[in-house]
């Protein structure tokens, strides 16, 4: 008989990591194992399990997927028509952005 998995909400980056940890300790998986094995590096899963606000996403669809973990966006029932045909025509690529006066950037401190 197949395992039915549990839903459980995801209202931080913290649920996400404690989802993230859960579901590796339970399989008995080392963090720098599964961060190999999804191409991520170790220190990038430990910041997911942490709840780090700042990870890049791409990635963590990436460890979540090598976890097994789906992550699913509840949308309301008005917008389902439109989602599916957004997801079939697909987006234009974003335009790279030129850099502006009114634009901060970094520079190194000088001398």
């Amino acid at each position: 008989m197949a395992k039915t998995n549990c839903f459980v909400p995801i209202n931080s980056s913290a649920d996400l990591g404690f989802a993230v940890r859960a579901t590796r300790r339970a399989q008995g998986l080392r963090q720098d194992d599964v961060a190999g094995s999804a191409g991520v590096g170790a220190l990038f899963a430990i910041d997911v399990e942490h709840g780090a606000d700042t990870v890049q996403l791409g990635r963590v669809l990436r460890l979540l997927r090598e976890l097994g973990i789906e992550l699913y966006a509840e949308i309301p029932p008005s917008a389902l028509a439109e989602f599916q045909e957004v997801k079939r025509r697909g987006v234009r690529p974003l335009k790279r952005r030129r850099r502006t006066a009114d634009t901060p950037h970094l520079e190194p401190p000088t001398k």
